[in-house]
Parts: structure tokens; C-alpha cells; sequence
């Protein structure tokens, strides 16, 4: 299976483990994937994330999943919305609102990769790499 889209493939892997109430998922690393876990967890849909080395170097991240105290879901959906075939940008003045900021887009800038309201924020728009809510 070749790789086109490595976010996409991580998004799955989260929406599957999350399907099925898995307490943590691997995905592969890359410092993209890093910092949109590193927004989900300072969002507050999983509980936290690590780096997994091997020989010294990072090989995947893993994730903690994050469910409500009557197993409900945190994560209700994960979407891609921009993907190689069809990249998705939004200027500044049409930064994504998420169920009118219940919530989050995912937006690589030029500050980095910001949630839909930090980038409104700092004024800036970017590639809308995906919705969560």
C-alpha cells in the first residue's frame, strides 16, 4: 500500500481506534503529525501523545485516546479536508468555523500549524488540513 497521504492515514488510524474504544494507536512519525497531535491534545480530544524512538530516533507517535466518564467519544468526527488531489486554502477572512466553534480546523500557516481560531487570531489563513469534532 503506498503512501500517498500520510495526515489522511493517521486520521484514519484515529477514527478507527476511536471507533472501536482503543485505549492508544501508533501512528507513523513525522513532524507534521507531531504538531497536529500536539493540537489535539492541547484542545483537549486525546489525553496525550508520545514520541516512540527506535535506535535513537523517532518512529512513530502514539496516542492516547480520550473517552467521557459513560465511554462516550471525544472525537464524534476526524475529517481530511485538504489532500493531494484537491488542496483546500483559505484566506484569512474565511478561516473555517467548526460547528460554530464547538469544533476545531487545523490549519498549516506561515506561523505553523494553528487551530481555525489561533489562526483567525494572528490574521493569517493556510492550507485547512482537517475538522474535528
Amino acid at each position: 500500500m503506498s503512501m500517498t497521504d500520510p495526515i489522511a492515514d493517521m486520521l484514519t488510524r484515529i477514527r478507527n481506534a476511536n471507533h472501536v474504544f482503543k485505549e492508544k494507536v501508533d501512528v507513523p512519525y513525522s513532524k507534521l503529525k507531531m504538531e497536529i497531535a500536539r493540537i489535539l491534545s492541547e484542545e483537549g480530544f486525546i489525553k496525550n501523545y508520545k514520541v516512540v524512538e527506535d535506535k535513537g530516533k523517532p518512529s512513530s507517535i502514539r496516542i492516547s485516546l480520550k473517552y467521557g466518564d459513560k465511554k462516550e467519544r471525544v472525537i464524534t468526527n476526524i475529517t481530511r479536508t485538504s489532500r493531494s488531489g484537491r488542496r483546500v486554502y483559505s484566506s484569512k477572512s474565511k478561516v473555517p468555523k467548526v460547528i460554530g466553534g464547538l469544533g476545531i480546523a487545523i490549519i498549516s500557516t506561515s506561523k505553523g500549524i494553528l487551530t481555525d481560531q489561533q489562526a483567525r487570531l494572528q490574521g493569517v489563513g493556510g492550507e485547512v488540513l482537517c475538522l474535528v469534532h
